[in-house]
Formats: C-alpha cells, sequence, structure tokens
C-alpha cells in the first residue's frame, strides 16, 4: 500500500484529502461538502459516503502527491554570534522532508549518514501510521518500500563528483539491504565494514551473542577512504585490557598479604558510577580488612584472590595515586567480586610508553580511565572491514552519553557520539562538507559533526531530519488520557521535541536540560563537555501551504526559511517584518530578493553595494522579464519566484 503522511496543521476543508484520527491512515476519504460542523466524506476504496465529525479527522498527503511545503520556525539556539554556520533540525516525514531537500540541494549533499529502522520484529518504526511488527507477513517488502523511495529521493541529493551515503543496519535487514543499494546505486563502490558496539553483547535466545553491526559505504564518483594512522581494528585492540591493561592484584608467587607488609591497603570507589574516588593507607598484618573505616556512600576493595585469600597490589599507595591521578588506574567490569568491579592498571614499561609518546592518552571515560591508543611509527594505513573500537561502546558513548543532557528521558539504542564521528572522519574530505541525516533519531549525527569541528576547526553544516512520534509505550499513556496526535501535550512526548531538540541544544551549550554544566571530557581531547560548542541550530516544522496562495505571492514569510536554507544558511534565519517591502538586501545572509520587479533600478543599485550576495531571488511572473533581470547577474545563484519553486514540487511527485 502507498504511504501515507497525516498533515496535523492542514485545516480541513471540501475537496481535501483526509482519514479519520483513529483509524487507519491509508483508509482515505475525500470530503465533499462541510455541513456545520461536520464533514460528508466518501471513502475511496468504497465510495460510501458518511458524515464524520471535522474533529474527528486529519487532512493526508498520499505518496506521490504534489506538495509545497514551508519550515515554521519552533526554536533556535545560538552559541557563536559571531559565526554565520547553522545546522537545521526538521520535523517532519522524512520522505516529504527529502523532497523538500532536493530543491534546496540536489548534487550538493557531500555526506548522507542514516541509520534508519532495523526491523527487528519490535514495534520500532510505523508504516502507514501503524505499528510494523514480527507478525506482519509483509514486514520485509514494507521495510524495502520505505527505504526504496527514500534512497531514490536522497541520490538525487548527492554530489555525483564526489560524496559518500552511510547506512548501518544489523543482520535482520543487511541481506535486502545489501540487494537494494546494488540496485540503485549500480555506478558507486559499495562497502560493508562490521564494528563492535558492545564487547557485552547482546543476547538471542538459542543464538550467537550480538555484539556488532553493519555499515554500508557507498563512495560516488571519487570519493575515496581516508588513510590516518588508525586502521579501526588494531587500535582498539591496543586499548584492550590483554595489551595495555592488567590487573592491578598482584598474581603468581609472592602475591599473599603476609608477603609484603606495604601492598594491603584499600582502594575507595562509587560503585554506582564505577569511579574509583580514593585510596587508603595500608593496613598493618594482623589488622582484620573488617575493622577499618569506609566512608559513605563507597565501596572498598580489596586485594584477593581468586580462592578468597587476602593478596596484595602491584605497587605501593604513592604509585597507585599518581596512575589515578593520570587516568591509569581505573576499575572494571568482573562477576567474580561482589561489589562487580576489578582495579585495572598499565605497568611501568607502559608508562614509559607514553611519556615517550609510544602511547598516547586519547581522552577520558566516564569512569576517568584513560583511553590508550598505540602508536605505529607514524605510517598512514586505510580502516579495515572490521570496527573493534572501546570507543564505539553504545552503552558507555551512547545511551550514559545521552542521559548526562537529558538525565530521565529515555531514547533507546542511541550510538556512540565516536562511532558516528569516525564513519563521518574516515570518508570526509571536505572541511566545509554539507551533511545530511534523514533518520536523526536522538541526534547524534548533528552532536558528532559539531564534534569534528571543534576537533580540526572546520565549517561542516548539519541538516538532520526526524518525526514526532512518541513511543508505543506513551502513545498508550496519552491515548488514556483522551489525547490524540496533533494536541499540544502529545506533541510534547514526540522524539523531536522531548529527545532531539534538547540533546541539540544540549550538546551546543554544554549543559543539561535542567541548565547544569555538562561532567567529564570529549575522548581524544582535553575538551570539557560544559564547553559545548561555537555552532548554532535551528529548529523547524515542516508544514503546507496553499498552492494558489503561493502563487500569487502571498507566502513570502512563510517561505523565507526556504529561501535561507537554499542560499546556505548564513547567518540567523531572517524574518520578513513589513508584507509591503519592495525588496529584501540581506548581506549577512548573503542573499536577496526583488519583491516588486518595477523596483528593479533601485535593486540592482543595493546588491552592488554588497560582494556578499551570492544568491538573488525575483518575483516576477514574466519569463522574458526574469531573463533580462539576470542577465546582469550571471555569476550569481538566481531564481524565480514563484515559478521555480512551484514547477519543483508540481514536478517532483515521486511517480
Amino acid at each position: 500500500m502507498p504511504e501515507c503522511t497525516p498533515l496535523y496543521d492542514v485545516p480541513v476543508k471540501r475537496g481535501s484529502t483526509v482519514a479519520k484520527k483513529d483509524g487507519n491512515i491509508s483508509d482515505i476519504y475525500t470530503v465533499q461538502l462541510i455541513k456545520g460542523q461536520n464533514a460528508i466524506c466518501i471513502k475511496k476504496s468504497s465510495d460510501v459516503v458518511e458524515e464524520i465529525p471535522i474533529e474527528d479527522l486529519i487532512s493526508v498527503a498520499e505518496f506521490g502527491e504534489p506538495i509545497y511545503p514551508y519550515l515554521k520556525p519552533l526554536d533556535q539556539v545560538c552559541n557563536a554570534p559571531e559565526n554565520d554556520l547553522w545546522h537545521t533540525l526538521i520535523e517532519a516525514d522524512n520522505y516529504h522532508a527529502l523532497q523538500l531537500l532536493e530543491y534546496l540541494y540536489a548534487g550538493e549533499v557531500d555526506c548522507i549518514y542514516i541509520d534508519p529502522p532495523y526491523n527487528t520484529g519490535a514495534k520500532d518504526w510505523k508504516y502507514n501510521n501503524d505499528y510494523v511488527d514480527s507478525v506482519d507477513q509483509y514486514r520485509h517488502s514494507k521495510w524495502l518500500s520505505m527505504m526504496q523511495k527514500r534512497l531514490k529521493l536522497a541520490k538525487r541529493l548527492l554530489n555525483p563528483e564526489q560524496s559518500v551515503m552511510i547506512v548501518t543496519i544489523d543482520e535482520k535487514e543487511y541481506l535486502h539491504l545489501g540487494c537494494l543499494l546494488e540496485e540503485m546505486f549500480p555506478e558507486a563502490r559499495i562497502q560493508m565494514v562490521s564494528s563492535v558496539i558492545s564487547s557485552q553483547g547482546s543476547t538471542r535466545d538459542g543464538l550467537f551473542s550480538r555484539a556488532d553491526e553493519y555499515l554500508f559505504f557507498i563512495f560516488i564518483g571519487n570519493a575515496e577512504v581516508n588513510k590516518s594512522e588508525d586502521d579501526m581494528l588494531n587500535e582498539g585492540q591496543s586499548a584492550t585490557k590483554s595489551q595495555l591493561w592488567f590487573q592491578f592484584v598482584r598474581t603468581g608467587k609472592g602475591n599473599l598479604r603476609e608477603n609484603s607488609k606495604n601492598l594491603f591497603y584499600p582502594i575507595y570507589i562509587d560503585a554506582e558510577r564505577g569511579i574509583i574516588k580514593s585510596i587508603g593507607d595500608p593496613v598493618p598484618l594482623g589488622v582484620p580488612r573488617e575493622t577499618v573505616y569506609v566512608p559513605d556512600g563507597l565501596v572498598a576493595i580489596w586485594p584477593m584472590t581468586a580462592d578468597g585469600r587476602e593478596a596484595r597490589w602491584r605497587t605501593g599507595v604513592e604509585v597507585a595515586q599518581r596512575r589515578l591521578s593520570k587516568g591509569l588506574l581505573r576499575l572494571g567490569k568482573t562477576s567474580k567480586k561482589e561489589s562487580g568491579w576489578s582495579v585495572l592498571t598499565v605497568n611501568e614499561g607502559t608508562e614509559k610508553r607514553i611519556e615517550a609518546g609510544e602511547v598516547v592518552i586519547q581522552g577520558y571515560d566516564e569512569t576517568g580511565g584513560a583511553q590508550l591508543i598505540e602508536k605505529f611509527g607514524g605510517s598512514l594505513r586505510a580502516p579495515k572491514t572490521v570496527w573493534n573500537k572501546v570507543s564505539h561502546n553504545a552503552g558507555w558513548h551512547g545511551s550514559k552519553l545521552l542521559a548526562k543532557m537529558l538525565l530521565d528521558r529515555k531514547f533507546p539504542y542511541p550510538k556512540s557520539l565516536y562511532a558516528v564521528e569516525d564513519a563521518l572522519k574516515v570518508v570526509l574530505q571536505k572541511e566545509d562538507a554539507l551533511i545530511v541525516d534523514f533518520f536523526a533519531g536522538s541526534g547524534t549525527t548533528l552532536h558528532a559533526v559539531n564534534l569534528l569541528n571543534s576537533e580540526d576547526g572546520g565549517k561542516r553544516r548539519c541538516i538532520i531530519v526526524t518525526n514526532n512520534e512518541v513511543g508505543e509505550t506513551e502513545r498508550k499513556v496519552l491515548e488514556k488520557k483522551g489525547l490524540q496526535p496533533g494536541d499540544p501535550e502529545w506533541e510534547r512526548e514526540g522524539i523531536a521535541r522531548y529527545v532531539t531538540w534538547p540533546r541539540t541544544v544540549c550538546s551546543i551549550q554544554g549543559k543539561d536540560i535542567k541548565g547544569n554544566p555538562l561532567e567529564g571530557n570529549y575522548l581524544g581531547s582535553e575538551r570539557p563537555m560544559s564547553k559545548g560548542f561555537e555552532a548554532n541550530a535551528i529548529y523547524f516544522q515542516l508544514g503546507f501551504l496553499d498552492k494558489n496562495a503561493v502563487a500569487l505571492g502571498r507566502q513570502l514569510s512563510e517561505l523565507m526559511p526556504i529561501l535561507w536554507l537554499k542560499a546556505g544558511a548564513k547567518g540567523e534565519c531572517p524574518k520578513l517584518i513589513d508584507s509591503e517591502q519592495n525588496m529584501l538586501i540581506l548581506p549577512e545572509n548573503k542573499f536577496a530578493v526583488l519583491i516588486n520587479e518595477r523596483y528593479f533600478r533601485e535593486f540592482k543599485e543595493n546588491v552592488e553595494k554588497y560582494n556578499d550576495i551570492e544568491t538573488i531571488y525575483f518575483v516576477t511572473d514574466s519569463d522574458a522579464g526574469y531573463r533580462e533581470m539576470i542577465s546582469s547577474y550571471q555569476e550569481k545563484k538566481t531564481y524565480q519566484l514563484y515559478r521555480d519553486y512551484l514547477d519543483n514540487f508540481r514536478i517532483n511527485t515521486g511517480r
């Protein structure tokens, strides 16, 4: 069945295509007559006539139907007023958002990163506003249909000379997705990477424990992988316990408490957070460890053998404290200790290698432990097709990182920030790249772009798209309260407004949702999370316009965000204050609009005063007049309003 999209802000009137709010959105009606507070409707599939209260109906758009979109500003965060770089979040069904993006950026996008629903059989995605679950016999074909329509539009966005698309997936659909990509991108080079996202694994009943997922890389034109010292496999291994980290408790001969009087002492930890708080004094032989004072809220860890005898640590208190201060003494998970934690450290040789620069402290994790990367003589290598990096752990650097910002707000399975950053880093050659993610989820991609920009001074711009769906659990709670999609209380709980935008604001400002500074540093740098980013972002909701009103030039205010985006989203998004204005000259936004063509001469004089104007829009119904006006601006991008806009969406129906 073709997809349909609810249009909550489009009024129901005669001739509207509608569906019942509490019914299946694919059960389409046409409104024949408005009768008071009711609508006389004909059901398309059966020609049955029904009289339905208008308040129970919602306007819908069918797949392939021409749309005339506009963007309604909802909010913005400006953390760098002097920076003209603005990111964008669009709340919308991503199919219609892609139609808009094609008008704005066809052939201009450098990278698309998407994390679509994995179609696991759980209620994790919708088709025609209904959850698709494991008992749906058309589950795979619906998923493929949904993906094919969007990939068809996404392909038109990509720069044919040099660009990359990245698609993540797991074992449920990777075979189908691979075939679809081969079919849709026959000219491209395609590779699949296996990435470890959880060393603990995810249990499958009677099957292997799942520890990885897949990334398809589609290389368009001259795009290629960036070489670096990090091959994404061996560096990850060099950061694990087997190579650089060791158990702090002494093993082998002479490992017991009585073998050394100063190496038996408590290490006090915060077991809830997995952090070492302090190191106690040595306890003399003969003094029971149970008699040693333990500070409130902390747990004491003692050196013990596997069979329960008192052992000793590898070093004395002074060395232990020095390593702790450098992040070289940390906790590790274990099932062999009552506390659930063991103590890990590096050896003296590794400390010397750190001093010599052979091993680098790339950053610190949430426990305060150093992230160690072993250098390989500076040789540059291509990343391997298996990625195994501690920083890609989705639990530590996805869920826990998100909880730092959003506190008790939940989002299932967010990506590791550093996994997304690495995926972008290995393929992006341009430091001013345009990156799009139309399955934005919690907003990890925009966060990763800001982090990447902060590390190398880049000016990459990111556009992310997500709907405002509520989860299945939240939906049931809201329905019990008598609420429906479109109600303000319902919309506040949707993903865009409850998770994606708050995360964007928090990461840019360096604060959690209560305004408290974020704790800790970003891995691989000394950058405190509380510093935020020198970046700006604006949040739009996609809406739809009456095409006749657009053709008559009545909707310039609503179209300003689209004109701003098409001109490169430079500076703060402008507003049309005076509807009687004859022209707009916006050097800070690098575009201008001639609203009344009778003022062309004056307009031209004003444009010539500014070298920054790169894009010009002419509002005129005359093709000959438009051609004559643009003859003076061969070096600039020019567009005819509203012909250019209307023709695009009349033609671009997807049929």
